[in-house]
C-alpha cells in the first residue's frame, strides 16, 4: 500500500452530462479517501469542479467573453466546492484545507519551496490539502495545461509514491475505447509505444486529455513515481487502484534531488533556449553530464544566472531543462570553445529519457 499519494479528480468524474456536480460520486470518493487516511496514507487532493459548481449558482449571459465566464463561475463555484468537501469529510473528523495555485507560484526555486513548506505544514496538522488551479486569476501564461499538470508537479515536489489521475474512462486502451475488442493496457513502461493508441481529444468540461496525462506520467516515471490512470466513477476505485486502470511503472533510476524535481517541471518557465550538437546530446542522454560550451551550437533569448533554459538538439527536439550557471552574454562568448566552465552543471539539469 502506498504511504503518500496525490489524487486528482477530473471534471468529467464529478459532473453530470448537464455540467452540474454529481454529489453521489463526490460522496463515494470522499468515503474512500477517509478509509485510506485511517490506514495512515498521506493524501493531497487535486480537484476540478469549481466551474461546474458555479453553473448551479449563477447564469452567465451568452455574450460574456469565455475567459470572464470561466472566472465568474469559478469564483462562485469554488466556495460551494469547498463547502461540499468540508461537509463530506466532517463525519470522519478530517480537516480539509484549500490551496489555490497558478503557474506563477512555481516559477522559481523560492516560490517552489514556499509551496512545498505549505503542504508539509498542512499535512503535519492533520489536514487534507484540497488543491485547485486558481481559475479566477489564471489566464494565458498563468494557466497550467490542466489540473493534471498541477497534480504532477505536486506529486514530484512532495516525493509521493504515486499519482492517481481519475478520469471518465477505465484507462488507456489498445484501440478505440468504443469498440468491444479494445482492452485496457494494464502496465506501461518506458519502452511501451503508445503513439498509435492516443488521440488529443479533450474532456467535455475540462481542458485536459489523455495526451497530457501520458506526458505527465512519463515525466513522473523518470522521478521514480508511479502514475495510475483510472475511472473515478468505478466502485471503490481508490481502494483497489493497483488492480485497475493503466499503471505507469517507474524507472529504476530515481532522481532524489529536490532541485532536479523542480527543474523537471520547468516547461513554460524557461528564459532562453540552447541548441546542442550531436556529441553533447549523446553525453546528456547517456551520462546526464554537465552541458559544456563546446557542445553548444546556438543560443536563443536572454537569461541570467539562475534562470531556467530549455535544451534542444539540432532537430529542435526538446532534450530537457537546466538552470544556468551564468548569463547569456557570457554563454555567447564561450559558445563552441573548449576549457570553459559548464553552462549547466549536471546537478542542475533534467533530461527526458523517452
Amino acid at each position: 500500500m502506498y504511504k503518500k499519494l496525490v489524487v486528482k479528480i477530473g471534471s468529467n468524474v464529478i459532473t453530470n452530462e448537464d455540467g452540474l456536480l454529481n454529489e453521489e460520486v463526490f460522496s463515494s470518493l470522499v468515503d474512500q479517501i477517509a478509509t485510506l487516511r485511517k490506514k495512515g496514507v498521506e493524501i493531497i487532493l487535486v480537484t476540478s469542479g469549481a466551474t461546474a459548481a458555479g453553473r448551479s449558482i449563477i447564469k452567465i449571459p451568452q455574450k460574456t467573453p469565455s475567459i470572464v465566464e470561466r472566472q465568474v463561475l469559478a469564483s462562485f463555484g469554488q466556495v460551494k466546492l469547498m463547502k461540499m468537501y468540508q461537509k463530506l469529510f466532517a463525519p470522519y473528523e478530517i480537516l480539509c484545507s484549500q490551496v489555490l495555485a497558478t503557474k506563477e507560484d512555481f516559477r522559481d526555486r523560492l516560490h517552489y519551496l514556499n509551496m512545498k513548506n505549505c503542504f508539509e505544514g498542512l499535512i503535519e496538522h492533520g489536514a487534507i490539502p484540497i488543491v485547485n488551479e486558481n481559475d479566477v486569476i489564471s489566464v494565458t501564461e498563468l494557466m497550467f495545461t490542466d489540473n493534471d499538470e498541477l497534480a504532477g508537479l505536486i506529486a514530484s515536489m512532495m516525493k509521493t509514491n504515486a499519482l492517481i489521475l481519475l478520469t471518465s474512462v477505465d484507462g488507456i486502451y489498445n484501440g478505440d475505447p468504443k469498440k468491444k475488442t479494445s482492452r485496457v493496457i494494464q502496465y506501461v513502461t518506458k519502452d511501451t509505444d503508445l503513439s498509435g493508441f492516443i488521440t488529443k481529444d479533450r474532456s467535455s468540461f475540462g481542458r485536459g486529455g489523455m495526451h497530457t496525462k501520458i506526458r505527465i506520467a512519463k515525466k513522473l516515471s523518470s522521478l521514480g513515481i508511479t502514475t495510475h490512470i483510472a475511472n473515478g466513477k468505478q466502485k471503490d476505485i481508490l481502494l483497489n487502484i493497483e488492480n485497475n486502470g493503466t499503471s505507469f511503472v517507474p524507472d529504476q533510476c530515481v532522481i532524489a534531488s529536490n532541485v532536479k524535481r523542480w527543474i523537471a517541471h520547468a516547461e513554460g518557465y524557461e528564459k532562453g533556449e540552447i541548441i546542442v550538437d550531436e556529441g553533447a546530446e549523446k553525453a546528456l542522454k547517456e551520462k546526464t553530464a554537465s552541458l559544456l560550451p563546446v557542445g553548444i551550437k546556438k543560443i536563443l533569448g536572454e537569461f541570467e544566472r539562475g534562470d531556467i533554459i530549455k535544451i534542444l538538439n539540432v532537430k529542435d527536439h526538446v532534450l530537457g531543462y537546466g538552470q544556468a550557471q551564468y548569463g547569456s552574454k557570457t554563454a555567447k562568448k564561450y559558445r563552441g570553445k573548449k576549457d570553459k566552465r559548464a553552462l549547466i552543471h549536471q546537478d542542475y539539469i533534467f533530461i527526458h529519457h523517452d
